[in-house]
């Protein structure tokens, strides 16, 4: 029987956009503790919240080469959320970072772009850049360091995720796999309400955000919902509320840790 504790190479945890990891309030809720708690080793990518996909990467590549050499790690699992999965593509196949990734798990990475953000791309330029403009000084604010929030929605476009796939090809010897989730219907997730009903219309089945079809790359491990009638949403991919989705067992994700565990012990499987 595989245990996480066989589990080969530590695991470091990269977040996606609009939130930080920090010290009391973790991006990743109850699931680094969950891992730890049954002797997982866990780090974390610290990028910024809004930069964009070529700052935040130069950032992890540099995080990464930094951790493996004061803690003794010659690799690392890294799993990989939304937009952090793109951060980490490019220091793995641009910067360097190869070298220390064993393993790249992403979890509802929008790998292919959204025609939905093709349309809201399409509003008046001043209109977006104001919007933009005034989320950099949020997060600046709250310790973003170079948040550059036009750059970094501009990303995911599907000509911007085209060129971008074009230009980085994964990098030979590290294991690239992803997972997606959808929500069953626009009241799955109150947060992603809006967002759900617009990306489904214009991309599909989708999380909130991200549809299920721009999440694959690599191994791709196929589409995962809850034993439950909300499905999981792009909040719940990381546990943002701490809590189970419900008391059931059987089919489904009940607990999104459970999904985590389940993750790591397939890397450990495989050697990873």
């Amino acid at each position: 029987m595989i245990l996480m504790t066989d589990l080969k190479y530590p695991v470091l945890f990269v977040h996606g956009m609009g939130f930080r990891d920090r010290k009391r309030i973790c991006y990743w809720g109850r699931i680094p503790r969950r891992l730890c708690s049954e002797g997982v080793r866990v780090f974390f990518g610290c990028q910024d919240a809004n930069g964009s996909v070529e700052d935040n990467a130069l950032f992890l590549a540099e995080r990464i080469g930094k951790l493996a050499e004061e803690n003794s790690i010659e690799r690392f699992n890294v799993i990989a959320h939304s937009k952090g999965g793109l951060e980490m593509r490019r220091a793995i196949t641009h910067l360097g970072a190869d070298r220390y990734v064993a393993s790249l798990t992403t979890i509802a990475t929008p790998h292919h772009g959204s025609l939905t953000m093709d349309r809201l791309m399409k509003l008046p330029g001043s209109l977006i850049r104001i919007g933009c403009a005034a989320a950099d000084l949020r997060f600046r604010i709250t310790g973003d360091k170079k948040p550059n929030t036009y750059e970094a929605i501009s990303a995911f476009t599907t000509e911007s995720a085209e060129r971008f796939n074009r230009d980085t090809p994964d990098a030979a010897g590290v294991y690239y796999q992803s997972y997606a989730f959808v929500c069953k219907n626009c009241f799955s997730d109150v947060f992603m309400m809006p967002q759900h009903v617009v990306v489904k219309h214009f991309d599909g089945e989708n999380d909130g955000l991200v549809s299920a079809g721009s999440a694959e790359w690599g191994d791709f491990r196929g589409v995962f919902k809850s034993n439950s009638n909300r499905g999981i949403s792009h909040c719940d991919e990381v546990d943002m509320r701490r809590r189970r989705f419900t008391a059931r067992t059987g089919q489904g994700i009940s607990d999104i840790t459970d999904f985590y565990v389940e993750v790591i012990k397939e890397l450990a499987r495989k050697g990873f």
